[in-house]
């Protein structure tokens, strides 16, 4: 009896340990196994709305800027461009989604078609199956609205910048450096999200809309002094 108590006592001691760990290493599995990609849909929308509606707008009123000192004329060129691009990135995300949607769907009624000839299948896996594909359809009004919505966010932040400024050479640099800020920060959060090297996706945008300003103010600038 006392061998086999000893055994059972030492089979417990080390069973604990055991399970211990093998949670421990499960729970780290589920954290470094989640896959990031499911993500990428509506994390592309987001930072694309975004950074479109902050690089568009600002671009517009730094052109107007270049030709015009007056704030009137540089807000309302915002302002004209928030409410255009928004519209834009709206039905521009509504059709795309909606094609993508009529694709899976013609899809599915391809596999539900095939799944037909196999009664048992059908029995035991088509219901549920075909909730759970319904269900991971994409949504053209939500993605038109997001899509909106993150346009209308950025373009916010080149406007509030300009509002309250008139001096003019003043106005132009708040509005760049403001843009700049909200540069780095979408860059950043996008990358956050979606586990991307972050300095990169930083400097990515970053560089990307100063270009676009650039370019912007001085072909304007080129064409308002040329006195078309």
């Amino acid at each position: 009896m006392a061998p086999n108590s000893q055994t059972s006592l030492n089979e417990g001691k080390c069973a604990i340990p055991i399970t211990t760990n093998d949670l421990e290493h499960q729970q780290n599995l589920d954290q470094n196994e989640f896959d990031y990609s499911k993500r990428s849909q509506w994390l592309r929308a987001a930072v694309l709305g975004a950074n479109d509606g902050l690089i568009s707008t600002a671009s517009l009123m730094m052109g107007v800027g270049a030709v015009k000192e007056d704030i009137k004329a540089m807000i309302l060129t915002g302002f004209a461009g928030l409410v255009a691009g928004a519209c834009s990135m709206a039905i521009g995300e509504f059709v795309s989604v909606y094609s993508q949607l009529d694709i899976e769907v013609a899809q599915m009624k391809r596999d539900d078609q095939n799944k037909q000839k196999t009664l048992a299948q059908v029995a035991e896996d088509g219901d549920s199956e075909g909730d759970n594909e319904k269900e991971s359809l994409p949504n053209p009004l939500q993605a038109a609205a997001a899509s909106a919505l993150a346009f209308s966010v950025g373009a916010m932040v080149p406007l509030l910048a300009a509002s309250f400024i008139r001096e003019y050479k003043v106005r132009l640099g708040v509005v760049a450096a403001a843009v700049s800020l909200a540069l780095v920060v979408f860059g950043w959060l996008g990358a956050k999200l979606g586990k991307a090297p972050i300095m990169r996706s930083m400097m990515r945008v970053l560089v990307g809309g100063w270009m676009a300003m650039a370019i912007t103010f001085g072909l304007t600038k080129l064409i308002g002094s040329s006195g078309l």
